[in-house]
């Protein structure tokens, strides 16, 4: 499920960048910001399974 929810970050994220300046740039973060808690999400998730 986290995978899946990196892809669609990272989808948001590409058509944000090809819109440019007529998206607020709130959303290019938010993309980011998204990719970033989901990354952290799958680590934490390996590591609990090593455990």
């Amino acid at each position: 499920m986290v995978l899946v929810g990196m892809v669609l970050w990272a989808v948001a994220l590409v058509v944000v960048l090809l819109l440019g300046d007529r998206v607020d740039r709130v959303w290019t973060w938010t993309c980011v910001c998204g990719l970033v808690l989901a990354a952290g999400g799958l680590g934490i998730m390996r590591w609990q399974k090593q455990g």
